[in-house]
């Protein structure tokens, strides 16, 4: 969306490019079952699934294993993607574009960096309330992958 300031300087107009932000968000599924949600140690609050914005010049699947192992400690392999979600109301605080991505790991999950606290969950066991879109994400990942629930 293009938006337009004046300049302080020149009296022109110039025009101002308006984008959403990108990010990623990873469903990790436990070797032995279950999938990790971070409760959020920031605004929104609630629990998520763990992920971040992307960096520049990073790509997607290193922003995923990034964010991964900075809010749960574990080292994942990316197994797909899940798809993406672009809902301009998804995040409270500005408009952004998820790519969410399914992934494995095994051993303990710890919470770091935005986490205040990280979980093992299944489809019957999800805490309230879930941040952001992640109950519509969490939904679809049941529906196309019902061993996991």
């Amino acid at each position: 969306m293009k938006d337009s300031l004046i300049c302080p300087h020149c009296g022109h107009r110039v025009e101002r490019y308006r984008n959403p932000f990108p990010t990623v968000d990873i469903i990790i599924e436990m070797e032995k079952g279950g999938i990790v949600l971070i409760s959020r140690k920031n605004p929104p609050h609630g629990w998520a699934i763990p992920g971040g914005f992307i960096d520049y010049g990073e790509s997607l699947e290193s922003a995923a294993r990034r964010e991964a192992k900075e809010e749960t400690s574990l080292s994942v392999e990316l197994l797909y993607q899940l798809g993406s979600y672009s809902d301009p109301s998804r995040d409270p605080r500005h408009h952004t574009i998820s790519v969410v991505f399914v992934a494995s790991a095994e051993g303990p999950p710890r919470a770091g960096d935005d986490a205040l606290e990280v979980g093992i969950f299944s489809r019957h066991t999800l805490p309230t309330p879930l941040a952001f879109d992640h109950e519509q994400i969490l939904e679809d990942y049941f529906r196309q992958c019902p061993r996991n629930g």
